[in-house]
């Protein structure tokens, strides 16, 4: 089976491995396309999702002899084929946000692009053929062309079929980590009937059911509606009128929220406000049916999103990773670049194919960020992971968009949740994360082999 990728870097290219390099590539390859139909249509489909020894899938089978890192690769790529097989699986089933999931792919990628291609990826989910075929053949393609941009810009130390491994069969880039997310809280709510917890990602069931139960949301006005005027429009041009939430209206009224004293001291003037991004996990949602219980929820990651200047919200910023055991803010990065569509993108230079953690200071205006500590980030985590509990320990993921604001009567507030969540760039232990991952998959797929021997019809929830 492949090796890890921190076992075959930094290795000059001899004859000897140019050589042994096609056959390195190709049975990695393999492996891909044997693990993936053996979930898609084989026995793994078939069969319960063992652990271990007991493992049906043959390809990355664990060894007494394996390292940590070895083990943890193996295991990562078990649940990544199993995943990306169960996106067909789940295709034209109804979403806990859409119609079908499907509809929730296309909605999600119509403004993301592999970088350099330009092409939004929402164009190759198009159809369940079309989606088949991207990742039997582009992916594979993609993972290789990626595998020697690495190479090179290592100056040729990197091991290629080390990176292609990774790439095809372990992926380890956000992107990939936001998609597992999505693919294992579709399958979570679609075999458990969308448990109550799902309501959450709705931003008025959130703040409503959140001040219900003592969870520190974002305040909200509770006036029936408001009249908006431009100050120089007549004749009945430039007014509006919005009904709020509370009388039944589409509207959520709040009054703005501003950046904490020290929070925009790490910021350039008139920024947006800017949050903290924290992912929790709950073992709680593995069997829904039993009561959660403290210790379930665990946070797993942190980065302070620190917006652009001038910018209206936090989607524009820089991502700065932070420390969840010490609160020590570290190296800054950005996804932009596989945000930028259009043909224009694939010409040389336009744009980057990778980003680093290589921002210490914010952009606009020179302003140092990394070696700065969060206050209190133990209360900041704690308090995300007693909500999780109470708002939604039924649901396996919720990123936490966290405020630091400037109202001494709420410090600290939660503006929304998102349940199929990205980690932003953040670290997390790959260990923790991937063992609840293995776990809730032991349960999924008995629920799965249940519903098909049942030949249950599943129906969109009202």
């Amino acid at each position: 089976p492949p090796h890890p990728r921190h076992s075959q870097t930094h290795k000059p290219l001899t004859m000897g491995n140019a050589v042994s390099l096609p056959f390195k590539l190709a049975k990695t390859t393999l492996s891909f396309y044997g693990g993936f139909f053996h979930y898609l249509w084989g026995r793994g489909r078939r069969s319960p999702y063992f652990l271990g020894s007991q493992s049906t899938f043959p390809y990355l089978r664990p060894s007494d002899s394996d390292d940590e890192e070895t083990s943890l690769f193996k295991k990562h790529a078990r649940i990544h084929l199993y995943c990306l097989a169960s996106a067909f699986y789940l295709w034209d089933k109804p979403h806990y946000r859409k119609g079908s999931y499907r509809d929730d792919l296309r909605d999600n990628l119509r403004n993301v692009a592999v970088p350099g291609t330009g092409v939004p990826l929402s164009v190759f989910v198009r159809n369940k053929l079309l989606a088949l075929g991207y990742v039997l053949t582009a992916n594979p393609a993609v993972c290789l062309v990626a595998s020697l941009h690495n190479w090179v810009k290592s100056r040729f130390s990197a091991s290629v079929s080390g990176e292609y491994a990774t790439r095809l069969l372990a992926p380890d880039d956000w992107f990939s980590y936001w998609r597992l997310n999505c693919r294992v809280a579709g399958l979570h709510a679609l075999l458990n009937d969308v448990p109550p917890g799902y309501d959450m990602e709705n931003k008025w069931t959130f703040l409503v059911e959140g001040e219900k139960r003592g969870v520190p949301v974002s305040p909200y006005l509770k006036h029936p509606g408001i009249v908006v005027k431009h100050r120089n429009e007549e004749g009945g041009m430039g007014i509006f009128f919005y009904k709020n939430a509370t009388d039944g209206g589409d509207w959520i009224v709040q009054e703005r929220i501003y950046n904490s004293d020290w929070v925009s001291s790490l910021l350039p003037p008139n920024p947006p406000l800017s949050t903290f991004r924290v992912i929790t996990q709950s073992r709680a949602s593995i069997d829904v049916e039993a009561p959660p219980k403290k210790g379930d929820v665990t946070a797993l990651s942190c980065v302070f999103r620190a917006g652009r200047k001038g910018a209206s919200t936090d989607h524009d910023s820089i991502l700065f990773d932070v420390d969840v055991k010490t609160g020590k803010i570290m190296g800054g990065t950005t996804n932009a670049h596989w945000y930028r569509l259009g043909l224009s993108q694939t010409l040389p230079g336009t744009c980057p194919w990778r980003s680093v953690h290589g921002y210490t200071h914010h952009p606009d205006g020179n302003i140092p960020v990394t070696g700065n500590t969060v206050p209190d980030i133990r209360g900041m985590l704690e308090l995300v992971e007693t909500s999780h509990l109470k708002l939604c320990p039924d649901v396996p993921f919720v990123g936490w968009d966290v405020v630091l604001s400037a109202d001494p009567k709420l410090p600290v507030c939660l503006l929304e949740v998102n349940l199929s969540c990205n980690f932003f760039r953040g670290s997390f232990d790959r260990g923790v994360y991937l063992d609840f991952i293995n776990d809730a998959l032991v349960k999924l797929q008995a629920q799965r082999l249940t519903a098909d021997a049942g030949g249950k019809v599943f129906r969109q929830k009202e």
